[in-house]
């Protein structure tokens, strides 16, 4: 199990753009992924669940990614998280 923190850059939040971005990605690792934002966890595989977290850019947040590759998958996790998803 690998953990992580990250400060949510996307300029507009935790909105359903990034958070599409984000569970897309978590899926696709094949990983069990769980983000947090003080005491609320979720499936960060789940865009609803991702939503109801109500992160805003500079928020910090925690990741736990468990799997083979946890080390790499959080890694590319954690700098997506903090990456302006909202930039063209």
């Amino acid at each position: 199990m690998a953990q992580r923190t990250a400060v949510f850059g996307s300029s507009s939040g935790l909105h359903s753009r990034p958070a599409a971005t984000l569970a897309r990605a978590a899926a696709a690792s094949k990983h069990t992924v769980t983000l947090a934002a003080g005491d609320t966890s979720v499936d960060a595989r789940s865009i609803l669940a991702l939503l109801q977290l109500g992160v805003k850019t500079g928020d910090q947040v925690a990741l736990e990614v468990d799997g083979p590759e946890a080390d790499r998958v959080a890694d590319e996790l954690q700098a997506l998280l903090e990456k302006d998803l909202d930039a063209a």
